[in-house]
């Protein structure tokens, strides 16, 4: 799985533009600007000409996964770096993809090592461009941002040459390790000339701000390409015992850093778009509701969908997707059914461990991302959970998170007290499925997950 970065850059520009002439907008109307990214995907590009040698390599792409098997020989296992970075050996973060562009795009090594390339998750790489690229720009990420790289130490916030230097990775590609809100440097396009790029977070992470969770034990729910659970576990990590990733929240300025366990599951709303592109059931993601309601329940249909393995909190990079309970009773309707109730068996898998590790129970799932607008899905996973599901008011809390980091750095937010008195809760769904019932669902759909287990031999 590939991204153009280039054509990031357009979209980007061309959005900022439009964006402004929309509302008829000067920069001196603007007082910071946030950044919020797709962490974890991978760009190395020329710091001459600001030329990518190579597409971005995404979250999702499996490539590296005979790299998760060499490093996982040595002592430790999958588990090896947990201690430093918080995260287990997996395709999912940037290092190893790093050394996949390093070990197979030719010259990219030796450039590497001779200072002419420079690394970024897709945050680092726009703040360069924003910032003049080739002619001066900025070459930084934020502490979110690093600490999905697997080459962070959670403790000193700082990269680890013990693991950069096991990884094979030049120090000098690095970019700089910033807080998530302070002032980095001017932007430099006409649109935006001379406003400051002032917050930077990981699209999880400004979620989790964008939620207001700045409080030990709150905790937010992102349902988008994958699925992401965040918990603020205050000023210490807590390393993970069920599966879980350690990782930054947020860092304020010179405030301590804050830190979080987070269950990732890499599809949910990925799967609504497989049906909809590689199966055609349906014709736009939306319609996957109204066909899901033609059933009464799945008629027995499960579907694990792992596509680039499994994620939170199994950590099984040779499963792969599976539909199970097929019979000639199941239709569309069914399969349809099945895709949305995978999100939530996902769910409840991820808070129930993070339940045992912090030992703190949600009493309330806060959500958001686009799959929120679907009631049946959200019904389900508060029926699931039996628990209580909340919408809030402003939906695009990624977004949100990224202008408050900014907004903070340059006082046009006083603290995080004003922002939470801006969340309010749009929308609550309470549990109505019986325990037997729910019990029922849960025990079968951990049988259809086993069935995906040691797929790729």
């Amino acid at each position: 799985m590939e991204h153009d970065p280039n054509e990031i850059w357009r979209r980007t520009q061309e959005v900022i533009a439009a964006a402004m002439e929309q509302k008829n907008l000067r920069p001196g109307d603007l007082a910071a600007i946030g950044i919020t990214n797709q962490r974890e995907t991978t760009i190395l590009w020329e710091r001459k000409t600001g030329k990518p040698i190579a597409n971005a390599i995404v979250w999702q792409d499996t490539r590296t996964d005979n790299f998760v098997t060499e490093f996982s020989r040595h002592r430790g296992g999958q588990d090896r770096f947990r201690a430093q970075t918080g995260l287990p050996l997996a395709t999912y973060f940037s290092a190893l993809k790093v050394r996949w562009l390093l070990n197979n795009i030719s010259g990219a090594r030796a450039k590497a090592e001779a200072g002419e390339l420079l690394f970024g998750n897709i945050d680092t790489f726009l703040v360069w461009k924003l910032t003049g690229g080739p002619e001066g720009g900025i070459h930084v990420t934020d502490v979110t941002n690093a600490s999905r790289t697997q080459l962070m130490n959670l403790r000193t916030l700082s990269w680890d040459k013990g693991i950069v230097k096991t990884f094979g990775i030049p120090e000098q590609i690095l970019p700089e390790i910033r807080p998530s809100s302070e002032s980095y440097g001017a932007a430099q396009p006409e649109a935006i000339r001379g406003v400051p790029i002032a917050g930077i977070l990981g699209d999880q992470q400004a979620a989790l701000v964008g939620q207001a969770c700045f409080r030990r034990g709150e905790a937010k729910n992102t349902y988008g390409t994958g699925c992401f659970l965040l918990m603020n576990t205050g000023e210490k990590p807590v390393q993970s015992k069920y599966g879980l990733l350690t990782t930054v929240a947020y860092k304020f300025g010179r405030q301590p850093a804050r830190y979080a366990l987070e269950g990732s599951v890499a599809i949910a709303g990925a799967l609504v778009q497989w049906l909809r592109d590689n199966l055609k059931i349906i014709e736009k993601s939306s319609d996957i509701e109204s066909l899901a309601c033609t059933v009464k329940d799945n008629g027995g249909v499960y579907f694990v969908p792992a596509f680039s393995g499994l994620y939170a909190p199994y950590w099984k990079t040779n499963a792969r997707g599976v539909i199970a309970g097929l019979t000639r009773y199941a239709n569309r309707g069914h399969l349809a059914r099945a895709v949305l109730e995978a999100t939530a068996f996902q769910v409840r898998e991820v808070v129930e461990a993070m339940e045992k590790d912090s030992h703190i129970r949600l009493e309330t799932l806060r959500s958001d991302g686009g799959m929120i607008m679907n009631e049946l899905l959200m019904q389900f996973q508060s029926d699931i959970l039996n628990r209580p599901v909340v919408r809030p008011v402003i939906r695009e809390t990624t977004a949100l998170g990224a202008s408050y980091a900014a907004g903070l750095a340059v006082g046009f937010f006083r603290d995080t007290d004003e922002l939470r008195a801006n969340w309010a809760v749009d929308h609550t769904w309470k549990p109505k499925m019986d325990k037997p019932a729910r019990e029922a669902l849960y025990r079968v759909w951990k049988k259809a997950v086993t069935r995906s287990f040691d797929w790729v031999e």
